[in-house]
């Protein structure tokens, strides 16, 4: 008797350990199925170590990489090829933020039921983005032989049209990949922070909006040298009597480097956390580069932060999402990479010092940067040069908005701001327009 009841003591505890492994492994099964689908030894989706399944198309339905038994082929056209590399992803997967790879769950098309042999489901193997094949094709050209980068997107749906990104190389070619300039594997839109110059004077002002009370009366005569505790903030030529919307216009260094100390370090803390310059954006999964600053106590260093120097690190998307705040009078739609995605809503200022934005952003444009460079556009604009160290020519930067569409570039060792990366821009969003 004693037996029995220590053998069925026994298949109960095999059958307890047996129920518990089930369950164990149906959950992992539901939470991690489609991890073990993508692992490189799945022979169903993967030749050779690379993928061997999935379509990835731009919003127009143009094919930007198809997947086979022979390994990848990417577009017919050797310019899209480049400009949407880093955005599609090389064929070693060496891009992290790359489509290939970041979405390769998607684009094996694993299904809980059917696994990944795409029996039933095969349309879940293709990837539909919202990037626009032809625009990064301008946008590409448009950098000509110069490094850089162009981002745009829909500040309404979020929807991102272009991410482009120089240096690149033509992943058709994967032979050419070791000889691929430093840095051709980053997405500079996504995963670079730069040291933003003048545009980030469009920061500064936002604090300023909110936080002095008195800024519509405010004013500051330029001299050219402005002196912080015996130490010299300079401007390119003397500005003379400026208000607010001189000293943005004519980009007035020592306004703002004395505007920033009226601010003080807190305030401009707390702005770049209130923009979210400091925080990772998730577009489908794919994390974006916080930016860093440091609002030093130190009088001269906090002067130069407020200007956009010092050790202001800026990422583009974040800054192109901050553009778009202002054009949506305070919020902005999250940036996505997939179509069909949902998008949810950022506020990062109220809606008064949007109004007050828009029109100082409007006023560059119109007193400065000359509004037929930019025919049609009605653009709201920031240009900004980018000191980068002694011997080394600065970035051209050049961000702002135009209807729907917000927008961020730099060329690196370009030189000035909006006299080389405006006309980037403007044949970019002209681009846009014409479709």
């Amino acid at each position: 008797m004693k037996k029995m009841e220590g053998r069925a003591m026994l298949c109960l505890l095999l059958s307890a350990v047996l129920v518990i492994g089930t369950v164990i492994f149906g959950v992992r099964f539901v939470r991690d199925g489609d991890e073990w689908a993508s692992f490189y030894a799945n022979a169903h989706v993967y030749s050779g170590g690379k993928l061997a399944v999935g379509t990835v198309y731009d919003r127009n339905g143009e094919i930007l990489l198809k997947n086979d038994s022979e390994g990848p082929h990417y577009n017919d056209d050797s310019v899209v090829r480049k400009a949407t590399m880093q955005v599609v992803g090389d064929p070693d997967m060496n891009v992290s933020t790359g489509v290939n790879y970041a979405f390769r769950k998607e684009i094996i098309g694993y299904n809980i039921l059917t696994g990944s042999n795409g029996f039933l489901f095969a349309d879940n193997r293709e990837v539909n983005l919202t990037i626009d094949a032809e625009v990064s094709g301008v946008a590409y050209e448009a950098l000509g032989n110069r490094d850089g980068f162009v981002g745009v997107y829909n500040w309404k749906t979020g929807e991102i049209i272009c991410m482009v990104s120089k240096p690149t190389y033509d992943p058709a070619y994967p032979e050419q990949a070791k000889d691929a300039e430093s840095g051709s594997y980053i997405n500079k839109v996504l995963s670079a922070a730069a040291t933003p110059g003048s545009t980030f004077k469009l920061v500064t002002t936002a604090a300023a909006i909110e936080n002095k009370p008195d800024l519509d009366s405010w004013s500051f005569r330029c001299s050219g040298t402005h002196i912080i505790d015996g130490e010299k903030v300079t401007c390119q030529s003397a500005h003379g009597n400026v208000d607010i919307y001189g000293a943005l216009s004519k980009s007035c260094n020592c306004a703002y480097a004395a505007l920033t100390l009226e601010l003080g370090s807190d305030v401009m803390n707390s702005m770049v956390e209130q923009l979210r310059l400091t925080d990772s954006y998730d577009i489908n999964g794919i994390k974006s580069m916080p930016g860093t600053f440091n609002f030093d106590t130190y009088n001269i260093n906090l002067g130069w932060a407020g200007v956009g120097q010092f050790e202001d690190k800026v990422n583009p998307l974040s800054m192109m999402v901050y553009m778009g705040s202002i054009a949506g009078g305070g919020s902005a739609a999250s940036p996505v990479l997939k179509m069909g995605s949902s998008s949810e809503t950022v506020e990062l200022i109220d809606s008064d010092t949007a109004l007050k934005m828009d029109a100082l952003m409007r006023n560059n444009v119109t007193s400065n940067y000359g509004d037929g460079n930019y025919p049609g556009l009605e653009l709201r604009a920031k240009s900004g040069t980018a000191e980068g160290g002694p011997g080394r020519s600065p970035d051209a930067w050049f961000c702002g908005y135009s209807g729907d569409f917000a927008f961020v570039v730099c060329v690196e060792k370009g030189g000035y701001g909006s006299a080389v990366a405006g006309p980037v821009a403007n044949k970019v969003l002209q681009a846009i327009a014409a479709k």
